[in-house]
């Protein structure tokens, strides 16, 4: 998580106001606000574009987060989430969100067949939430079995929605064994060593077809 902590600081350090000041760094000024940093509150006003919909939130709030947690020595900092879109705008947990985002988008079966169906651009899409999970995880310490778990079965080890993707784009597709090779390496997931392997199989066979080394598989025959 420090590697997208560390550079949040960096870019934040900066003071504008009185005095003069147009930008002058002030890291010490930052570490003091997040060493006394108890909660943060992040408002979401679009109810199309979530907190696992794209990187903005995992690159800001989950690294603000990540960064007064490591300006305390480690201790938690909260985080509260404020869905500004509709009539309930009273707070909620960031796991909880995340949870409840995760059922009703990426691992929904009606979602992700809508997406898949939108060829190239909905397999970018699955693919961007896929990072923005790694993103989560680094920075708020979202690693939670039960939703890679269903990923995987949904998007890579489902024969039918696998190729579709595949086909749909390449590069997508291969993002997607790579996060989950990622989440399971940095220990955001404990798959069985039976998907692990499969997994890694799939990744290199993509990685080889982008490289204009391997071959597509071929194609099943048609039945006369």
């Amino acid at each position: 998580g420090d590697e997208l902590g560390d550079p949040w600081a960096a870019r934040n350090s900066f003071s504008y106001g009185r005095g003069g000041e147009r930008g002058a760094a002030r890291p010490e000024v930052l570490r003091e606000l997040l060493s006394t940093t108890d909660r943060i509150i992040q408002e979401v006003d679009s109810v199309e574009y979530g907190l696992t919909d794209i990187q903005e939130y995992y690159a800001n709030t989950g690294a603000l987060k990540r960064a007064a947690e490591v300006a305390q020595g480690g201790k938690a900092v909260g985080c509260s989430i404020v869905e500004a879109f509709g009539k309930d705008s009273k707070p909620r947990e960031l796991e909880q969100v995340l949870r409840l985002e995760y059922r009703s988008k990426l691992l929904n079966p009606k979602w992700a067949e809508a997406m898949a169906a939108q060829g190239s651009g909905g397999a970018y899409e699955i693919s961007q939430r896929m990072t923005a999970m790694v993103g989560w995880g680094a920075t708020a310490g979202f690693s939670e079995d039960w939703a890679w778990d269903q990923a995987a079965s949904t998007y890579t080890l489902d024969p039918a929605m696998s190729e579709k993707l595949r086909k749909a784009n390449p590069q997508a597709f291969s993002n997607m064994l790579k996060r989950m090779l990622e989440a399971a390496g940095r220990g955001m997931w404990t798959p069985s060593e039976q998907v692990l392997s499969k997994l890694k199989s799939m990744y290199g066979e993509m990685d080889d077809l982008l490289e204009g080394v391997g071959k597509p598989p071929p194609k099943p025959r048609s039945r006369s």
